[in-house]
């Protein structure tokens, strides 16, 4: 008989890229994860890890049973739920993990309403980026995520997690009041490239944001000049406030509302936008307490972007 603790320890080191990153998730020596994933190939009569200059790879045995290891951890996931929630109303703890923004526009009212619905279910939020989100629900410490989708992240067939999407959120160019293109604040919207000549206040280069902002202006056909850089979304639109230069920032981001900057809408199809998608483990959308969550967030998802 298979220990299927260590297909577990073979799915993350293909997850985390090295025996040494995953033996620390796992809260095991590297050895003791490796002496593991070598006992699981003497048991199916194939080498799993072969050396690769001071460390040691997957073979391309391991890369092969990793499809089985995934689908058997998807088929473990819905047989638990099955036996512990099927025909029950939400109940227990679900925990959820999001970005900021996420979090403080849709987790938060979502959390409240099911709390409202179903006094037998408490929500546990956290608050992470995407990368360490995808992280959280692989080592099984959440049940449900919602994260910004981005060359970073796995593409959606990746077997290891069920994605789908949440929103399209879109991006506001966002100026002081007064400026040029504030009157396209009336709901008619301005197209990006009539912003190719101001200064700029961009992300930091190598973020998600920085991103999300060169390719929209790439695709207006022109490279914004930078004047400042900011990742907080309050810190960037207090520089836009000072006269300090134009920025891009997500409909969902919070900033004060007392601040005299105008957000402008953008014309053009498809306009400059981040998709927002929910992660689980293959099968955690059966569980009640997910699903519960998912419906709220498409009812809220909506409206958090009108």
């Amino acid at each position: 008989m298979i220990d299927l603790r260590r297909l577990r320890i073979l799915r993350a080191v293909s997850h985390y890229g090295t025996v040494t990153a995953a033996a620390e998730a796992l809260h095991f020596t590297p050895s003791a994860a490796s002496q593991q994933i070598r006992q699981l190939g003497r048991e199916l009569g194939v080498a799993l890890l072969e050396p690769q200059g001071r460390g040691v790879r997957l073979t391309a045995a391991a890369q092969s049973l990793l499809e089985h290891a995934d689908a058997i951890e998807a088929r473990w996931e819905v047989a638990e739920h099955q036996l512990r929630d099927a025909g029950t109303e939400p109940a227990g703890t679900l925990r959820v993990a999001g970005f900021p923004v996420a979090m403080s526009r849709l987790l938060a009212p979502m959390t409240a309403a099911l709390r409202d619905q179903y006094p037998r279910l408490t929500v546990s939020l956290h608050e992470a980026e995407p990368g360490r989100c995808l992280d959280m629900l692989f080592q099984g410490e959440i049940e449900l995520a919602v994260i910004e989708s981005s060359p970073s992240t796995p593409p959606r067939s990746d077997p290891r997690f069920d994605q789908e999407p949440l929103l399209d959120e879109e991006l506001d160019l966002v100026v002081p009041d007064g400026h040029r293109l504030a009157e396209g604040g009336d709901g008619e919207g301005v197209e990006l490239g009539e912003a190719a000549l101001e200064p700029w206040i961009l992300p930091t280069p190598g973020s998600t944001c920085h991103a999300h902002a060169m390719s929209a202006c790439g695709s207006a056909g022109f490279t914004p000049e930078c004047a400042h850089r900011a990742l907080d979304w309050g810190a960037c639109a207090t520089l836009v406030a000072h006269g300090l230069g134009v920025a891009l920032i997500p409909r969902l981001a919070d900033f004060s509302p007392a601040l005299p900057v105008t957000r402008v809408r953008l014309r053009g199809r498809p306009a400059p936008a981040r998709k927002l998608l929910t992660c689980t483990r293959p099968g955690g959308r059966e569980r009640p307490a997910v699903a519960a969550a998912l419906a709220e967030l498409d009812k809220i998802a909506p409206a958090a972007v009108a």
